[in-house]
């Protein structure tokens, strides 16, 4: 099939996925409309649960294996939505909709891509793709809990809007559980040792903090205060404060590393609720990188998380919308990103796979 037809198909698959409702663990739906797609193209496919993944036609067990995955669960809508969330229309060239743009957009022009190659013949990779579920959040049955039913996985290209520019790199996360601890007491008696007084020497160092290593593509790891929660009455000092603690880390530390370092310094009790959501990366001279480079695109690094974290492999994170559209009200993608999207796939992987 010819690449404007078979842009034109995927469009009209994003709209059917936008019309389901597919909140993280229920995808049911939207699986059985991926499902369709290969059927469609007589394509056999594998399922589990509500993932959905297949191998390009030739399939040589002795070639290295590209990965294009991108997921089709979304998050719930916010109240500020103005416009039916799982009412899929096109406004000036915008396809509005739950989903359009994280990542629906990116899933389709993948699945249209991997179309296009999946009877081509003498290519140096396999190419497998994934349509995965519980990406938003991060689930067990997610691409991770995947990973064991699919083939050992090389290089991968994970679809998540980029304006379709090069994230070379990604930002792991740790969300830390902190206590400062004080005395508790009646607030009529004296107390020199009142859990929130020393919460703001805590507080002041975790604003100043730095990391030593900054990192050329992903920057600085971030660290920021997002919760506090302390008191139940007005008259009783509380015996602590719990806060929340997120670290956004850059490719110069391992999760690990962050976590041994930050419970060594930091002025109060730390616990890490996990340390499996590592930052990814690929090298800026990857045959992957450079195709598209010579295509006019910009590498940069991502400060948002994606199923790159589940991947021991190198990543590029590459795809249409706008990263800033995600989770908003009134969701939407243009359809030209769509048209472009699946044109720069398709450019790339030529460049890289013969």
């Amino acid at each position: 099939m010819e690449q404007k037809a078979l842009t034109e198909k995927a469009i009209e698959l994003l709209k059917e996925l936008i019309s389901i409702q597919s909140f993280s663990s229920e995808e049911d739906k939207t699986a059985d409309a991926i499902e369709k797609w290969f059927q469609a193209f007589d394509i056999p496919f594998k399922r589990k649960i509500n993932n959905v993944f297949a191998v390009n036609k030739y399939f040589d067990e002795s070639k290295p294996t590209l990965l294009l995955n991108s997921h089709h669960d979304t998050v719930k809508p916010n109240q500020a939505y103005t416009k039916d969330p799982f009412h899929p229309h096109i406004e000036n060239g915008k396809l509005y909709g739950l989903g359009s743009n994280d990542a629906g957009g990116c899933l389709v022009s993948l699945l249209a891509t991997f179309t296009h190659f999946y009877e081509s013949e003498s290519l140096n990779h396999n190419i497998l793709m994934v349509a995965s579920m519980e990406e938003e959040s991060a689930g067990n049955n997610s691409l991770r809990g995947l990973l064991p039913d699919l083939p050992n996985i090389d290089v991968a290209i994970v679809g998540e809007p980029t304006l379709l520019d090069l994230a070379i790199a990604e930002k792991g996360l740790i969300v830390f559980d902190a206590v400062v601890k004080g005395t508790p007491s009646h607030a009529a008696h004296p107390n020199t040792d009142n859990a929130i007084y020393n919460t703001i020497e805590v507080l002041e160092w975790f604003k100043n903090y730095e990391f030593e290593k900054v990192s050329e593509s992903l920057g600085a790891v971030k660290l920021t205060v997002t919760q506090i929660n302390a008191g139940s009455q007005h008259n009783v000092v509380p015996s602590q404060v719990d806060l929340v603690i997120d670290v956004r880390v850059n490719d110069k530390y391992t999760n690990a590393e962050i976590a041994e370092i930050l419970k060594l310094e930091a002025p109060c009790e730390l616990k890490e609720r996990s340390l499996r959501l590592n930052s990814s990366a690929i090298d800026k001279n990857h045959p992957l990188v450079k195709s598209g480079i010579k295509l006019g695109r910009k590498t940069y690094g991502s400060p948002t998380l994606s199923d790159q974290a589940a991947l021991n492999c190198q990543s590029l994170k590459l795809g249409p919308g706008d990263s800033t559209r995600s989770h908003s009200a009134d969701e939407y993608i243009y359809v030209h990103e769509i048209e472009e999207g699946i044109d720069l796939y398709i450019k790339i992987l030529e460049g890289f796979l013969h």
